[in-house]
């Protein structure tokens, strides 16, 4: 069993932009610990900490902060800025962007191994448990039980249709081969 992991970056990052993400501030931050500890379950509980807990927090942030479907480069912006006034070295800023940047990857991220983690981790919030990437269904499920949906999944397919109206040609810009 894994142990459920709550973190001070995390929320401190989220409460910087509890007035953007306004109604979606419950919802988003259950996402965000929802991946933070579906990566937990694969990487030692002091492991990587840092860097994982940036990236998840804001990795779909631009989608608020910059009213966008296409919110990666958005994001991993937001990240970036953060890391430099949090003094952070370049390579672990690099690191955070690389993991907000492949979150949506379709393939396995073979540069980084914490990246693959985390992008398997949103794959298993993205897809509501449904592909497990190897971790146990019985982990899943407490997860979501503690940090529980609250709309999440429906505002996003919203969002999607949204954007499928306004840019048919390309309704999945944050998705990458």
């Amino acid at each position: 069993m894994v142990p459920i992991i709550t973190n001070d970056t995390i929320d401190s990052i989220l409460n910087t932009y509890r007035s953007e993400l306004g109604e979606n501030y419950a919802p988003y931050r259950n996402h965000v610990y929802r991946v933070y500890n579906f990566a937990l379950t694969q990487l030692g509980p002091y492991e990587e900490l840092e860097k994982l807990s940036i990236a998840t927090a804001f990795h779909d942030i631009g989608i608020w902060t910059h009213k966008t479907f296409n919110y990666l480069e958005p994001s991993a912006e937001l990240a970036r800025k953060y890391c430099r006034k949090q003094n952070i070295s370049y390579s672990d800023t690099n690191e955070v962007e690389m993991m907000i940047n492949n979150h949506h990857k379709l393939s396995t991220v073979e540069s980084s191994t914490l990246a693959e983690i985390f992008r398997e981790a949103d794959l298993i919030d993205l897809t509501l448990g449904l592909v497990p990437k190897g971790r146990k269904k019985e982990d899943i499920r407490l997860i979501r039980n503690l940090f529980p949906n609250k709309g999440f999944h429906l505002f996003l397919i919203k969002l999607f249709i949204k954007n499928l109206i306004t840019h048919p040609a390309h309704p999945f810009p944050i998705f990458k081969s």
